[in-house]
């Protein structure tokens, strides 16, 4: 049965990686999470920013809580394309290594991402186009006050997703006293000169299309965001997850039905503004600018105990770049997520044995 488009859309906006079970189920499990996580409300953190690029900002930040405020403290950030409704739908379950029974989970909204203050968000007269540039250090300064104004001055940690992951990097990079432990996961401390240049494509892919007019557009860019889809997408996945056509998880028939509905359809959800904004954010991350441009002293700097754990098959959060920075860590342990399924097992899109795995992991990491 067809799915109205109105409801795809919806899913697919609240959802960025859903776990790729059959449609069946995925469209139940999609509901049921949606269902919970409902029942807690977005909540907004206003406060005043001067921003890395030296304009002072009157931001919001837009978040969710879930669990006991007396337990432990897990802060949560979305990451590129991701949705506080749909990051980590995987380990903050009852039985997930986040879980809300043992932790009070802060899941908070990225800057330039749609739900903070974002180019399509942002009141005027910083809307739209005359939205400035966000990096991650206005991201970790504006969370880290929103942390303090919920009465905390420590967490217990900070666990994220690709650009989250890189956002818990600089937060304990720039907040070392006041983190316990962080998990960057299918992340890293610096984006590669390799990843830059893949985002430069995408980002050109956006501005040279027809509706997104020389950044003048005033209504949503389609013919941009579904073309920005397909290229990112084959980055996003890898060459074994087409050789083992893993689109047949999903209940499709081929990788271009698979990538119309899963990536055409999803970025179309998307404000055109915003994916150049959160891409540019990205494109700078690289802590070593804490030390001088010395990304293992920088690393080394690092107090909290760190859960490494890169993708085998990431096409641009390599792996071989996790076992270094895990060299330059003081306390760093390493887990590669053994899967096809590219970048995007990290945000919890691979099977129910690559979630497994890492919920274990980073329940056991928790532990110690």
């Amino acid at each position: 049965m067809a799915l109205p488009i109105q409801l795809k859309r919806l899913i697919l906006s609240l959802y960025p990686f859903c776990p790729l079970y059959p449609r069946t189920q995925r469209i139940l499990a999609v509901f049921s999470l949606h269902f919970r996580l409902a029942m807690a409300e977005f909540k907004t953190f206003n406060t005043e920013l001067t921003l890395k690029c030296g304009v002072t900002l009157p931001i919001f930040l837009k978040y969710k809580t879930l669990g006991d405020p007396k337990n432990p403290v897990i802060l949560i950030p979305t990451c590129y394309t991701g949705r506080i409704n749909g990051t980590y739908n995987m380990m903050i379950g009852d039985d997930g290594a986040a879980s809300p029974k043992k932790y009070f989970v802060i899941i908070v909204g990225l800057l330039g991402g749609s739900e903070s203050s974002s180019p399509s968000t942002q009141p005027a007269p910083f809307d739209g186009p005359n939205f400035p540039e966000t990096v991650y250090e206005d991201n970790i300064h504006a969370q880290y006050k929103l942390v303090q104004s919920l009465g905390y001055d420590k967490i217990f940690a900070y666990m994220g997703y690709s650009m989250g992951g890189q956002q818990a990097y600089y937060f304990a990079s720039m907040y070392p006293d006041k983190v316990q432990k962080i998990v960057p996961m299918a992340s890293s401390a610096q984006t590669s000169g390799f990843n830059w240049n893949f985002l430069e494509g995408v980002k050109a892919t956006m501005k040279a299309s027809s509706d997104f007019k020389a950044n003048t557009y005033t209504e949503p860019v389609v013919i941009g965001a579904k073309a920005f889809g397909r290229v990112y997408s084959n980055w996003a996945l890898s060459y074994e997850w087409f050789e083992t056509k893993a689109w047949e998880v999903h209940g499709y028939k081929s990788s271009a039905e698979y990538l119309e509905k899963d990536w055409e359809e999803r970025l179309t959800t998307w404000d055109g503004r915003d994916l150049v904004q959160m891409a540019v954010t990205w494109q700078k991350g690289d802590i070593a600018t804490f030390a001088d441009g010395d990304l293992a002293a920088a690393l080394g700097k690092i107090q909290a105990e760190v859960c490494v754990m890169p993708g085998r098959t990431d096409q641009y959060f390599r792996w071989e770049a996790s076992v270094k920075e895990v060299e330059a860590l003081k306390k760093g342990e390493l887990h590669i997520i053994e899967s096809v399924w590219g970048h995007i097992v990290g945000g919890g899109a691979g099977t129910p044995e690559d979630n497994a795995f890492i919920n274990k992991t980073v329940a056991e990491f928790f532990a110690k």
